[in-house]
């Protein structure tokens, strides 16, 4: 028995190397459900923790559970996924650490001698290329366009000038290099005069966008036909206790959550693709006014004032790295979708087509767009009810942006069937009850719920506990932030707190050998000192007349500091 929990607690401490966040996720879903019996008002004691272990080992050797693919797929989604502006924000960071050494390099030089300036000058060169991302370093086209656009706006004798600036006025001269002779090479490149290495970002992301879009729509309409399938099974068993329990080997319910998750990501990058491509499509509207403007500027001119023509260069270098924030920002999206398709699972392992059109015989398969349809025109009656709020399109402001609970999932539904996933409908009825937004499928679902909210909340938060993966698909974080801290953490950072356990303090402890810096003086050739003068009291009268009175007279030697 000993060597049977060493064995699944190795299995277990393997995969925890591996995955924490998964293992952590793991271990809450076997916690809190109750048919596992862990008390959780109490520590763990070791035939818990042995309990414990064997449960989550069992449940990472089940590879056919879509329920811990779900939770797979919840960890991967929150350590990669971050909104729009916290990634261009770390985007930007990351690229100023990298340059932040070949900038060092620039700053930090002391040249003096011709071969010393022309090293550090071609360092300038390979700094603008790296910043601004058009064309490599080491392409010798590249780096002559790019020398000779430097060379119109910095040429190599203001080098002197340049090294004895400040460290900070050197680095805020070079940004403002970079983007003036970006805006040259792309206006170069707009007039057909150059441009080497510049890739043509806006046709690229007008073809990627909806290549893009294209393939994630393809996959959302999959995952939602095949939930529409597993739905209309689910509520046709919840008629019929018998035939619910029928299904229970094949985990209809735990696939259909699955695919409910993989449409809820898909839906949230879909937005941010489609934001995407609101921002290329104004910003090429700007691309094209600015090159317009430089055009009409220039003309056949032999000499322009810079303060014309260089603010309209560092606009042209500001929407050509957004261009370039909005093509890594694509990039990333896309890598995401392709990444959460394993996750799915394969649902032919559990139920074969065969077995799933046996279910659907004589059961018709509504889509969510036609179930609202059907309660279309209903709406509960205020006057039914006295201290119950209810929202209307036509009496609330920003109507549709309300943060509907349970991702707009009739929760009343939910409650009192095992797991029937139905769309609400806002139109019947938004019921507010503790700054909180509800929504259902059907009046009498409404007022069953409104009658005793806290009763259905209850049931779902129970039903959350049998199946975790609930708890992150229907946004109940809040319901359990008493119980689980970790729902609060930053996966994606890995941003937890170390706690010592009896297995944890068994790792081995490293150590380094630290010297001390050897303390190091200075020795003068001589020393030096002053000593301010003291007053002195004399006895005047002691000698020549006796008769003359004898006084004292104070004689102080120190002066103000004006007086020196």
């Amino acid at each position: 028995m000993e060597k049977l929990f060493l064995k699944h607690l190795w299995l277990l401490w393997q995969w925890e190397l591996s995955d924490l966040p998964r293992v952590t996720q793991l271990v809450k879903a076997v916690v809190l459900d109750p048919s596992n019996g862990f008390n959780m008002d109490r520590n763990l004691t070791k035939p818990d923790v042995q309990k414990l272990v064997k449960l989550c080992v069992d449940r990472l050797l089940d590879k056919k559970n879509p329920s811990l693919n779900t939770i797979k797929m919840q960890v991967y989604f929150d350590m990669n996924y971050t909104n729009r502006g916290e990634f261009l924000d770390e985007h930007h960071r990351v690229l100023e650490s990298r340059l932040s050494i070949v900038s060092r390099e620039i700053t930090d030089n002391r040249a003096r001698s011709r071969e010393e300036l022309e090293s550090l000058y071609r360092k300038i060169v390979s700094y603008i290329l790296l910043r601004s991302g058009l064309g490599s370093p080491t392409d010798i086209k590249v780096v002559r366009e790019a020398t000779a656009a430097l060379q119109s706006v910095f040429p190599q004798s203001e080098l002197g000038t340049f090294l004895s600036l400040s460290k900070k006025d050197k680095e805020r001269q070079l940004k403002e290099l970079t983007m003036i002779v970006t805006g040259i090479r792309l206006f170069n490149k707009d007039c057909g005069k150059g441009g080497e290495g510049i890739d043509d970002l806006p046709a690229i992301l007008n073809e990627a966008i909806p290549a893009t879009t294209q393939h994630i729509d393809i996959q959302l309409q999959t995952s939602q036909e095949q939930a529409y399938r597993y739905t209309a099974i689910l509520e046709k068993a919840s008629e019929n206790p018998l035939k619910m329990k029928d299904l229970e080997p094949f985990m209809i319910k735990e696939a259909l959550f699955n695919l409910r998750q993989y449409e809820v990501f898909l839906n949230i990058i879909l937005s941010d693709i489609i934001t995407c491509a609101q921002e290329v499509e104004m910003m090429i509207k700007q691309l094209a006014a600015q090159m317009e403007q430089l055009k009409m500027t220039v003309q056949a001119k032999t000499a322009v004032p810079t303060s014309q023509v260089y603010p309209v260069f560092i606009a042209l270098s500001g929407l050509w790295s957004s261009f370039q924030d909005e093509t890594v920002l694509l990039s990333v999206l896309s890598n995401l979708t392709t990444h959460l398709g394993p996750f799915l699972g394969s649902h032919e392992e559990l139920f074969s087509e065969q077995i799933i059109q046996n279910y659907l015989e004589e059961v018709e398969i509504k889509t969510d767009v036609f179930r609202i349809k059907e309660s279309m025109g209903t709406r509960v009656n205020v006057g039914d009810f006295k201290k119950v709020d209810w929202l209307f399109p036509e009496t609330t402001a920003n109507f549709d942006k309300l943060p509907i609970q349970y991702r707009g999932f009739c929760g009343y539904t939910l409650a009192v069937t095992d797991g029937l996933l139905l769309p609400g409908n806002p139109t019947i009825g938004i019921l507010k009850h503790k700054d909180r937004y509800y929504t259902f499928n059907s009046k009498e679902a409404a007022y069953a719920f409104a009658d005793n909210p806290n009763k259905y909340i209850e049931m779902i938060g129970e039903k959350a506990k049998k199946s975790a993966e609930l708890i992150q698909l229907l946004e109940l974080h809040q319901q359990f932030e008493t119980v689980i801290p970790y729902s609060q953490a930053n996966l994606r950072q890995k941003l937890t707190h170390s706690v010592q356990t009896n297995l944890s303090h068994m790792r081995r402890e490293n150590s380094t050998q630290v010297y001390l810096l050897k303390s190091t003086g200075t020795q003068t050739k001589k020393e030096n000192g002053s000593r301010v003068p003291r007053p002195q009291i004399y006895i005047a009268g002691l000698r020549g007349n006796c008769a003359a009175s004898r006084h004292a007279v104070k004689v102080n030697l120190t002066r103000a500091v004006d007086e020196t």
